[in-house]
Order: structure tokens, then sequence, then C-alpha cells
């Protein structure tokens, strides 16, 4: 009796105890930022854009309006500190604790030459061994490889389409010389309009890039240039105070957040002259790690009209771009009465890399039935008169294309038969999904700690309830 009345004790226990422990660790220690992974959860997971378009026979205007709690308009600096010159502002997880990066708006745009992009956007150009992700390529490897590091002179692996590689899981395997020569041909690569706070908005324009075996800058002069002589350990031009009446930024002004548009905060080519070591710098003197030049040729595409502007936290930025910008193999040529795709991305509180906002694939009409419909008009600039089209980001974590093809991803089947992803996920669907990706492995773990647990909590009141029922029986 004795025995038995101590078996329904520890029985008892060991339910009361499991049962306590699944309550206290439910949901606890699975989800939190983590800089040793490059993992930052943004919050909220996910954000407002606005957007308008409208052309005339020569150009099209793409507006874009957006929250923003204060401007970004600087990007990495160049400090005096401790009598030599060190970078602040390199890329973090997460925010940049200074503000030192800038705000930015991006736009990837085809023609159909790109299917996929109507039914997955930006997605598709996620592929193996990104930069930031908490696996990625190695930059060494990446330098030393033969084509993607030395012909193609890349540093890092970048957004690219998928059909550029051989095999979908590895960055490596880059499609041959030729086939990339003929998928250009044919189209397969997407437009990226990419303007910025700092390296391109105080020139009046945005940044010309393209995807395809990644992600490239158009043919033509950067707007911007790395403002440092490694030779001498040292910047190569300050400002010209006889123009711009400084020489150089102070620290606690750009941190304070005391600059502004009507400011000279960034560092013109033609307002520059050649660094000068003896010119008496002072402990928290800096310089703009940026030189800006006006972009040339197919770089240079894509202006600004008006201003690009943050006024009572809101940035409104409108982009123009001739319709045939006679560059097709860096451009899509758009035409009257032309269907296209496109997708958005926003950065915002110092982020950088893939710590951004993206949205879902959208359709654009010059003039035709669509998500976003352009109004054809004569004039300089458009009125404007036409209602925004509401566009939610959010926060697209460390999903990649391979993984959504994968056996890991419940809807890879859907994937293959071409169902479209907003047919199957709204965005806040999306930003949750994203940030159980990055948990995957702890959120497995936990559901088999969970599992176990109520394997216990059964075996548990199983033995409780048996041993009850014998004692009843033996009175």
């Amino acid at each position: 009796m004795r025995r038995n009345g101590l078996f329904i004790t520890i029985a008892l226990a060991l339910f009361i105890g499991v049962l306590g422990l699944s309550w206290l660790t439910h949901g606890t220690g699975i989800v939190h930022n983590d800089p040793v992974r490059h993992i930052a959860i943004p919050n909220p997971l996910t954000m407002p854009l606005q957007v308008k378009a409208a052309y005339t026979d020569q150009d099209i205007f793409v507006r874009y309006r957006w929250p923003s709690p204060r401007p970004g308009i600087h990007h990495d600096i160049l400090r005096y500190q401790g009598g030599k010159w060190v970078v602040q502002g390199e890329p973090v997880p997460g925010s940049e604790p200074n503000g030192l990066a800038e705000d930015r708006v991006a736009m990837m745009l085809d023609d159909g030459g790109v299917p996929e992009f109507a039914r997955y956007g930006g997605y598709i150009t996620i592929g193996d061994g990104i930069t930031s992700f908490s696996q990625s390529a190695d930059s060494k490897a990446v330098r030393a490889h033969p084509d993607f590091g030395q012909r193609l002179k890349q540093t890092e692996v970048s957004k690219y389409l998928p059909a550029t590689r051989k095999v979908i899981g590895d960055w490596s395997a880059l499609a041959s010389e030729a086939d990339l020569a003929a998928q250009r041909n044919a189209g397969y690569f997407l437009d990226l309009w990419h303007w910025r706070a700092h390296r391109s908005n105080p020139l009046n324009i945005s940044d010309d890039q393209h995807v395809a075996a990644a992600r490239f800058s158009d043919a033509g002069r950067s707007p911007y240039a790395t403002n440092w002589n490694n030779d001498a350990k040292q910047p190569r031009v300050m400002m010209d105070q006889a123009k711009v009446g400084r020489k150089a930024l102070r620290w606690d002004d750009i941190v304070q957040g005391k600059l502004g548009f009507g400011d000279v905060y960034f560092l013109r080519a033609d307002q520059t002259v050649p660094f000068d070591p003896n010119a008496g710098w002072a402990e928290g003197d800096t310089l703009p790690r940026r030189i800006l030049t006006p972009a040339d040729a197919s770089r240079g595409d894509i202006a600004v009209s008006g201003e690009g502007r943050w006024k009572d936290g809101y940035w409104d930025v409108t982009l123009r771009r001739k319709l045939d910008t006679g560059h097709p193999q860096d451009d899509k040529i758009l035409h009257d009465q032309g269907a296209y795709q496109v997708a958005f991305s926003v950065h915002r509180n110092a982020q950088q890399e893939r710590w951004h906002y993206v949205s879902l694939p959208f359709s654009l009409g010059l003039n035709r039935p669509a998500d976003i419909v352009a109004p054809k008009f004569a004039g300089a600039a458009p009125d404007w008169q036409q209602p925004w089209t509401e566009v939610t980001l959010f926060y697209p974590g460390q999903v990649s294309w391979p993984h959504l093809n994968s056996a890991k991803h419940g809807g890879a089947d859907s994937i293959k038969k071409g169902v479209p992803v907003k047919y199957r996920h709204t965005e806040a669907q999306l930003a949750h999904y994203g940030v159980e990706a990055e948990f995957a492995d702890a959120i497995r773990r936990q559901w088999l700690l969970t599992m176990l647990a109520g394997v216990l909590l059964i075996a548990g009141f199983g033995i409780a309830l048996n041993l009850l029922l014998s004692r009843k029986q033996g009175v």
C-alpha cells in the first residue's frame, strides 16, 4: 500500500512538474537579437509605402512616399580620433548605433523577361551564399572564384537570378559566359532603380543598377567614390573652405542630427581640395567617406524630379527616366500602353544590407489597367491628381530562393506549379515566416522538447490514474 502511495506521489509530482515547466518555457527564449549570427529583428515587421507613376512620350516619373522617424542623410564617415582617421558607420546587424547609414528606396522593374519575378518578386534574387546572412559565402572564396570573383570582379555574393546558376543551391555554380550573354540578350535581368539619401540625392540623381548573375552597376561612372588614400592612411580630399565655409564637419553635429538639407553635409567633388594633413585637425573633425560626382552614361539615366526631401516624418521622392534610355542591356525599355512588373524596398532607421523592408510584386501599366496605373500627360511634370497605390512592405528575414524550393518549405510544390505568393500569403504572414526561418533550428528543438514534455505528461497521468484505480480495486 505504501509502495503504491509512493508511486502515485511520484507520478503526480512528475505530471505537475512537467506541466509547470511547459507553462514557464512556452514561447520563451527563441526569438531574440543575435549579432553573432547576424540577426536583428526590426520593430515593426511591416511598414507602408505609397507609390504613383505617370509618363509622357519621352519620360516616366515614379513617386514614392514613406515614413521615417528622422532623415537618414549621412553614411559612413572618417573621424579624426586619437591623432588618426578612423572609419565609422560600417554595416552592422540592424541599425547603425550612430545613425550612419543613409535612407534608401529601390525599385526592381521587369518587362516579362524574368517570368518568375511577377509571381515571387524579390525572393527569386536571394540565392545561396548571400552576404549578411547567418551563413554566407566566404569572401576569400568569392574573390578567388575564376569567373565570379576574377572575371566579374565580385567581392561578395549579392542578389542574383536563378538561371544564372547551374545548381539552385550553389552560388559558385555560375552558368557559362556564353549562356549569361544569351540570357542578357533575351532580357533575363531586372532593372534596379536605387535612390540613396547620401550617395545620390545631393546630386539629384538615383543610382542605376541591374540584377543578373549579381547586382551590377550599369555602365558608366559611379556617383560616388571612396575618400581614402590607403598608402598614406588618410583621406584623399577635404572640403574646400573657400566654397563651403569649412574644411570638415563635426562629429557632434552629425550624431545629434544638427545638419539639414540647407547645409553641406556631403562631399561633392567640385567642392573639395586635396587633403592637407597639416591643416590643424582637431578631435572630432569628420569627413564623409564618399566623394560625390555626377554619374554618366547608362549609370546616370535616372534623375530626381524636383527635390528628394524629408518633412514631418515622411520622405517624398520622385524619380524620372527616359522610356527608352538607349541602353537595352542595362535598362528595361518602356513603351506607351506597356505592362510591367515592379517590386519595392526601403531602408530606414540607419539599417543597411538585408535589414530592410520589401514588397510583393505589383503590376505597372502605362495608361492601361494594373495595380499601379501611370496616366499619360503633356508637360514638364505630372499634376499627381491620381490616388496613391498603398503598398505594404515587410521584413523578409533570411528566406532564400533555394530554401523556398526545398523540402523544408511546405509551399515548395505550389512554387513548382507557379502559384503566385500573394495567392497564399499576406505581407504580415511573410514577415512572421521570415522571423521563424531565422530561428528554424531553435524552433524545431523547442518543438521536440514540447513533444517530449507532452509524452511525459501523458505517461505521468496514465501511471497515476492506473495506480489510483488499482488502489480502489484493492480496497
